[in-house]
Order: structure tokens, then C-alpha cells, then sequence
């Protein structure tokens, strides 16, 4: 389980209120073909299997997950679990791509619990993020946890890069991972050059203002986050906070049709914040999953 109902409401804090879907936002929300649904897969399995232990993904050796991707080279791996969230990086040459990945919340863990309750908003650090707008906000308990590890993720892309000749770096990421993810898909662009990004995220929490938003639209290119159903998370922290969603979401609806939502925080019904209005109309259980099969966790 990625996230615990007392967490929940230590994030959401106060219900969003929300005008109505217009009807130009619910005709422009258009399902996905079965094809572009299964090509996430490998991708999904990613997510999942940054639970796993870092002695297992480094010799790949995870079981379900890793059997799901079996031609994976890993690189590097890190993180305790706890004050440090899982991590790995490889590549995957049927996909012909680096692979970045970190771990969602363990709820058994005060650190991470702790991470996703710092709400604040703060500026990002200027050495891993030079030359951003001040006006870049994002969640200070996720921007301290991808300052963590940022250092050593950019090393092993790097070494991934010359190692495997990959010209394409897909980051991939669920709950806090996928926080975290967003956050790397912000930063590596900022330090490597000579590669193309795309980024894959599911059950992604609201990372920054409107500015990071508007600024993750206009440089990250790619990016698809993944809603299932009645999933609370990706609704908190609320936008009267401040908080604000980049575009690229895909809504897993309860009749299993993944819609494509355009804009940012899309209204209708068919889009997570309409369908999810309060935490209260959410159901944690479809937090984990199941994505196209799937279930987060090791």
C-alpha cells in the first residue's frame, strides 16, 4: 500500500471545490487504442519494480517484476527504503532506452511518511536546477527527496548513456516515486544533452504551483501520468494550496477505458479531479493499481 488514510488527510487538509466540467472539456477527452494501452506495460513493471530491494534490481533478480522485462542490463541502484526512497537505473535494448526509477511511499516508514506530509512550497535548488524562474515552486518534502539522490541518478544516466550508446532516457515512477520521477525529468534535461526524455508516471501526487506546471509543459516533453479510478492521491495537495497539475493525463475510468485528458487539472467527470472531487469520494485501494494488470509493489 502506497499511502495511508491518516496521511491522506494530513495532505489533502480541506476539500477542493470545483466548478462544473464544460462540455468543450469532456469533447475533447478521447480514449486510448488498445495498442498505445500495452505499450506502457513494460514501463508499468518499472514503476512496480522500483519496490524492490537495491540488491535485487541490481542483479536483477526481483521475480515478477523483473521477469516482466527480462533483457534489462541494470547499472545502479540505491536507497534505503526509508530516508532514502529505492532507486535504480539500466537499460533496456528491446526498448532501446535508459531506464530511471524510484519508490513510492513504504507506509512503514515515519521518513517517508514524513516527506509526503512537508507540504510546503519552496524554490528549487539552483545547482541542480540552474537557471529556473524563482517563480518555480514545488513540494519541499519531494524536492528533498530528489535532491537526495539527484547526483548519483545523473552519474549512472551518464554511465548508462556511454555504456549502452542509449539515446533516449525514460523515467518511470508510482505515489512518491513518481514525485520524485517528475522532479528528474525537470533536472536531467538541465544536464545532459544528445538525448531525447519521455516520462511515465502513475498515481502522481500534485508536485508544484502554477509556474512549475506551466514550466513542466512547456520543457518536459513526453509525459504521461496515469490515474486509476477512484485514486485520492493524484488530487492532493489540493489547488487551493497552490498546487497544480502539468498536462498528460490518462484517467483508467471504473468501465476500464483509459481517457486522455488534455490541459492541466481537466474538470470532467471523465478526468481525475471530476471524478475525485474530495478526498472523501476516493478509494484508496485503487491507489496500488491494477494499471492494464498490474499492481504496484515487490
Amino acid at each position: 500500500m502506497a499511502v495511508s488514510t491518516s496521511l491522506l488527510a494530513l495532505v489533502a487538509l480541506l476539500p477542493t471545490a470545483l466548478a462544473a466540467p464544460s462540455l468543450e472539456a469532456r469533447q475533447s477527452i478521447t480514449p486510448l487504442s488498445t495498442a498505445t494501452i500495452e505499450s506502457f506495460k513494460p514501463f508499468t513493471f518499472y514503476a512496480s519494480t522500483a519496490y524492490c530491494q537495491p540488491s535485487e534490481t541490481l542483479t536483477w533478480t526481483c521475480g515478477a517484476n523483473c521477469e516482466a522485462n527480462p533483457s534489462f542490463k541494470p547499472v545502479a541502484s540505491g536507497g534505503d527504503g526509508s530516508d532514502v526512497q529505492f532507486w535504480y537505473v539500466g537499460f533496456d535494448p528491446t526498448l532501446n532506452t535508459a531506464i530511471v526509477s524510484h519508490q513510492g511511499t513504504n507506509t512503514s516508514s515515519i521518513l517517508a511518511l514524513l516527506t509526503d506530509g512537508d507540504i510546503e512550497m519552496a524554490n528549487l535548488d539552483s545547482t541542480l536546477f540552474p537557471g529556473l524562474s524563482s517563480s518555480i515552486e514545488a513540494h519541499q518534502g519531494f524536492a528533498d527527496e530528489q535532491a537526495k539522490t539527484a547526483t548519483q541518478i545523473l552519474s549512472a544516466v551518464q554511465t548508462t548513456i556511454s555504456r549502452f550508446g542509449a539515446t533516449k532516457v525514460t523515467i518511470a515512477g508510482h505515489s512518491l516515486g513518481a514525485a520524485i520521477s517528475l522532479l528528474d525529468s525537470v533536472y536531467l534535461p538541465l544536464h545532459l544533452s544528445g538525448v531525447s526524455f519521455q516520462t511515465i508516471l502513475y498515481g502522481l501526487p500534485r508536485v508544484g504551483n502554477q509556474a512549475f506546471a506551466n514550466y513542466v509543459d512547456a520543457h518536459v516533453t513526453s509525459l504521461t501520468h496515469i490515474n486509476n479510478e477512484e485514486d485520492p492521491i493524484p488530487i492532493v495537495p489540493g489547488m487551493f494550496l497552490g498546487f497544480h497539475h502539468p498536462s498528460g493525463e490518462v484517467h483508467i475510468t471504473d468501465q476500464d477505458v483509459w481517457e486522455a485528458c488534455p490541459g492541466q487539472d481537466n474538470p470532467s467527470d471523465l478526468c481525475i479531479v471530476g471524478d475525485v472531487p474530495t478526498i472523501f469520494d476516493g478509494d484508496e485501494s485503487d491507489h496500488d493499481g491494477p494499471y492494464d494488470g498490474v499492481e504496484m509493489g515487490c
